[in-house]
């Protein structure tokens, strides 16, 4: 009966009737796995999670969808498995691969929970109609059956479990920085088809986003953060200053704006605890 009110009410409504916890809960994991800055286009006046921000990558130019809730141009018509395949499995609706440019490599890990109160959430907002951007790719990598492949390749879909041998700080921050905060995307050397280097985890990327080098955040002591405290770290995380007391910049600055500043700070110094027990790695020559 529920369900039938919901799709016969007008949506903002429709949206106060639903679970207003799981909205909530929704709200913060969209900042936690940086939702917003990848899917707002970054011009000035860009409605956020419309889509249309520009990814310049070593393998073409790919723009964000747009992820409000519109039913022509968004993800208004999608239903909770159609959601939850994207992030597991990394297929759309009518189940063509998506490009690794969406991080679904390390959201595989998320709980099918946090998913659907994502999707709460982008439910709840107003929806916005914008035509999503063709990605400008080279022409073998034009065709879907080209991410298809990459997949068969590259992709293993499994969930986080957690290491019952680490407490649970440790395993909140594995979750938050392998999965949900999906930051080894970044800052992991990638092979030539883009697959990441598992053996350097975090151990820096010099062909990042936009061609910048993204920095090492193992524990290294001379190329990574090896010299930071937790609470330099989480302070860090926080407001962007580094222990020298320079500021974060290039595409750091609004991931600390619209996703880390935003978690609690448990779950700032969960991160630090993930990264601090990690092998330390020297950059490469």
């Amino acid at each position: 009966m529920l369900q039938v009110l919901l799709a016969v009410l007008p949506f903002s409504v429709a949206a106060q009737v639903a679970d207003e916890e799981q909205i909530r809960r929704g709200a913060y994991l969209v900042h936690a796995g940086g939702c917003i800055t990848c899917h707002t286009e970054d011009v000035e006046g860009a409605m956020p999670l419309a889509g249309g921000r520009m990814l310049d990558s070593p393998y073409g130019v790919f723009y964000s969808p747009n992820i409000t809730p519109d039913n022509a141009t968004g993800i208004g018509s999608w239903s909770d498995d159609d959601f939850v395949k994207a992030f597991h499995e990394g297929r759309n609706p009518d189940g063509d691969a998506y490009y690794p440019s969406f991080p679904y490599t390390a959201y595989t890990g998320m709980s099918r929970a946090d998913i659907l109160d994502i999707k709460a959430y982008l439910r709840s907002l107003p929806p916005i109609k914008k035509t999503n951007r063709d990605h400008d790719l080279p022409f073998y990598m034009s065709s879907r059956l080209a991410a298809s492949a990459w997949q068969s390749r590259y992709f293993s879909a499994a969930r986080f479990v957690p290491d019952p041998t680490r407490d649970d700080a440790w395993n909140r921050g594995a979750y938050l920085v392998r999965h949900l905060g999906h930051c080894g995307e970044c800052h992991t050397p990638r092979k030539n088809l883009g697959a990441l280097v598992q053996d350097r985890e975090l151990a820096g990327n010099p062909e990042g986003p936009d061609d910048s080098p993204v920095p090492n955040i193992t524990p290294d002591k001379q190329d990574g953060i090896g010299r930071w405290s937790a609470r330099d770290i989480e302070y860090y995380l926080d407001i962007g200053m580094e222990p020298d007391g320079d500021f974060s910049g290039g595409a750091m600055a609004p991931v600390i704006e619209d996703n880390t500043s935003q978690l609690t700070k448990s779950d700032r110094l969960a991160i630090a605890a993930y990264l601090q027990a990690l092998p330390p790695l020297a950059d490469q020559e």
